[in-house]
């Protein structure tokens, strides 16, 4: 009898096994799996200016200030990197005629890349062509108005040049940009006493 009883029990086993194996997983929680959450979506700039203003941290501004930096940092094209990546080599070797040549044939691959005139305009500054460094902080500041860098940079030419009152206004923009930027406000708060009132 008793082996009888084993029998019929190994003849029911792989039924048991196949039925268990399709059942759904209740022991642990009785729910399925949930499903994989969505990748987050990438914070735009408009977003990243928008917090910059916002900001009330200097630290955490900075923070926000360079991954703003960053986005404008890439020209979506891998020879203008390249070419502005030596550059930047030229400018630590102090060869800013190597530089210039370096940035002239970025800005005459990408025209539209507001950065890429902003940094041709620091190899105007280095070598004291203030003009050239006015103008292409324009075109830079006419691709993205919200360049702060570029506005700063403007102010220190305009002041370099006795200029208070654009260097004042060049400053003015770049501190409703980047509220909490290192030694913007003091440039606006030495500024505006000689140069509020007169007209502009």
């Amino acid at each position: 009898m008793t082996s009888t009883r084993l029998l019929a029990a190994l003849v029911c086993l792989p039924v048991l096994v196949t039925v268990a194996a399709a059942a759904p997983d209740a022991g642990r929680s009785g729910r399925t799996a949930p499903e994989a959450k969505p990748a987050p979506k990438p914070v735009s700039l408009d977003d990243l200016f928008a917090r910059l203003r916002a900001s009330e941290d200097p630290a955490q501004a900075k923070g926000i200030a360079k991954l703003i930096e960053r986005r404008l940092d890439a020209s979506g094209s891998p020879t203008a990197d390249l070419l502005t990546d030596r550059a930047r080599q030229a400018i630590a070797a102090h060869d800013f005629p190597l530089a210039a040549e370096l940035m002239d044939r970025v800005t005459a691959l990408e025209p539209n890349w507001s950065e890429g005139w902003n940094r041709r305009a620091t190899v105007f500054w280095l070598l004291t062509d203030k003009d050239d460094a006015i103008a292409d902080l324009r075109r830079a500041l006419v691709l993205e108005p919200r360049h702060f860098e570029a506005w700063a940079a403007m102010g220190r030419i305009y002041e370099s040049l006795d200029d208070k009152a654009r260097a004042l206004a060049a400053f003015r923009r770049a501190k409703a940009l980047y509220p909490k930027m290192e030694k913007i406000g003091e440039a606006v708060d030495r500024l505006a006493p000689e140069v509020d009132g007169r007209d502009l």
